[in-house]
């Protein structure tokens, strides 16, 4: 690993680093110089993330953190800073979801949807802005498809993702001037176990379906960390505010 890539004396703050587009984000942005904390609510996730790391020469820490709950995030975010340093960037990835019937969907669902995807989007944000602020630096999120374009059977993570979009790009126009940037990355499906999760209802319309299916396959978690670092960097420092699809053609 060389300390002179994209991310060479940095710090980067990686949610859901456990598995999926956070361990691809986490081990990228390591293997290109920066020093990751890496966050999930399961430690032992995490610390699998940070042993592939620092197997690779790469520097990371393993934070077991509710993105849910403020004072797990604030308390984070405090280890992040005494054992790294102030954050230069945060990857908003973690998340949650699973297909229902509206009429079916329990209230504890709905709660807990949104309060991985979007209420743990605006408090690891919140918690970073600071630091970000004094030091510069950027925000990415993880939204979806499905926050740009309504899906059966998803209420409530539409509405999350939804959320996550609007946050994106109210965020990026409140720190405009600040030195702040904030996109986000909107996959369609993705080939990760979260996947799983996602199995529609048995009696759900196939026509209705339909337009989910992405016309070039699922993508891969390592083809949608390759677009959160691109915006990152300092590759994509004239970007804020920006929604970057990666879903092989799903919205064209």
């Amino acid at each position: 690993m060389a300390d002179g890539g994209r991310f060479g004396g940095r710090v980067a703050v990686v949610t859901g680093a456990g598995s999926g587009v956070g361990r691809a984000t986490a081990r990228l942005i390591a293997g290109e110089g920066g020093s990751v904390a890496a966050l999930d609510i399961s430690e032992e996730a995490a610390q699998k993330t940070v042993d592939e790391i620092t197997a690779d020469g790469g520097a990371a820490v393993a934070l077991r953190t509710d993105v849910s709950d403020p004072e797990s995030v604030s308390s984070t975010m405090k280890e992040v800073v005494a054992q790294l340093g102030p954050p230069n960037t945060v990857c908003n990835v973690a998340g949650i979801g699973k297909f229902a019937h509206t009429v079916d969907a329990s209230f504890d669902d709905w709660q807990r949807i949104l309060a991985v995807n979007l209420t743990g989007t605006f408090l690891v944000s919140q918690a970073a802005l600071p630091h970000l602020l004094e030091n510069g630096g950027n925000i990415v999120n993880v939204a979806s498809t499905a926050g740009i374009m309504g899906q059966p059977y998803s209420a409530a993570y539409c509405a999350s993702k939804g959320g996550v979009v609007l946050l994106t790009k109210s965020l990026a126009a409140e720190y405009l001037e600040r030195g702040v940037r904030v996109n986000a990355v909107a996959p369609g499906g993705v080939d990760t176990p979260m996947m799983g999760s996602f199995a529609p209802p048995p009696d759900a319309s196939k026509r209705l379906m339909a337009p989910l299916m992405t016309p070039m396959g699922f993508v891969k978690p390592e083809q949608v960390a390759k677009v959160i670092a691109f915006l990152a960097s300092d590759d994509g420092d004239y970007m804020t505010g920006a929604i970057v699809s990666i879903d092989g053609g799903l919205t064209v």
